[in-house]
């Protein structure tokens, strides 16, 4: 299975916006990919399933998604582009909008499915393993931007190591969530915001 790439988005001529048309295939095929991973898991995210579905044309498909999982890694990393807030500025206004924003995925039936699909397959496929860690990335990209933040304004240890912060905010979700099969509540959320700005005050 070759690595997935970053699907291509026809322009009618230079320096004009998207085609349309591509446009339009490229959110059929989403579309589609996004209902069968819900209906039938990861394994039946493929191209001849998608075509069907979707009415676009395996060629296209192919030529856009060379290999299936990136249907899968896009339509995640679309419900991720959504859960994202810009900063505002407020350290814990900040955290508890983004950790609500991971609630939210966590409990939307598309990015539940496909991150379970990506945490299966990355202990075996390659593939999976750059998708799972790619999608970490984007996933904690806004995390890493407000603690940044936070420590050059004085409001975190400037000791502060991200890759932790990371865990200890958003670990908690993810075990209660995807291990325990718990929701997740706004009062959770605060909690776990609170007890890590404790944790982890300047002294």
């Amino acid at each position: 299975m070759s690595a997935p790439t970053e699907p291509s988005r026809t322009s009618d001529a230079p320096g004009r916006g998207p085609d349309p048309r591509a446009e339009r295939s490229r959110a059929a095929a989403l579309a589609a990919a996004r209902d069968l991973l819900i209906e039938q898991g990861w394994s039946a995210v493929t191209h001849v399933a998608v075509a069907a579905r979707s009415g676009v044309g395996r060629t296209t498909l192919y030529r856009h998604w060379p290999d299936a999982s990136g249907l899968v890694r896009d339509v995640i990393a679309e419900r991720i582009s959504t859960a994202h807030t810009p900063p505002t500025g407020v350290l814990r206004d900040d955290l508890i909008r983004e950790l609500d924003g991971l609630r939210r995925l966590l409990h939307d039936p598309v990015s539940d499915r496909g991150l379970r699909a990506v945490i299966e397959r990355a202990g075996v496929d390659p593939v999976f393993a750059r998708l799972k860690e790619a999608l970490y990335r984007e996933g904690s990209r806004v995390f890493r931007t407000v603690l940044d933040a936070a420590k050059v304004r004085g409001e975190l240890a400037a000791d502060l190591d991200a890759d932790l912060a990371v865990d200890q905010l958003a670990g908690p979700l993810m075990y209660r969530r995807l291990l325990a099969g718990r929701a997740v509540t706004a009062e959770y959320i605060e909690r776990v915001v609170d007890d890590f700005l404790v944790a982890h005050a300047p002294t």
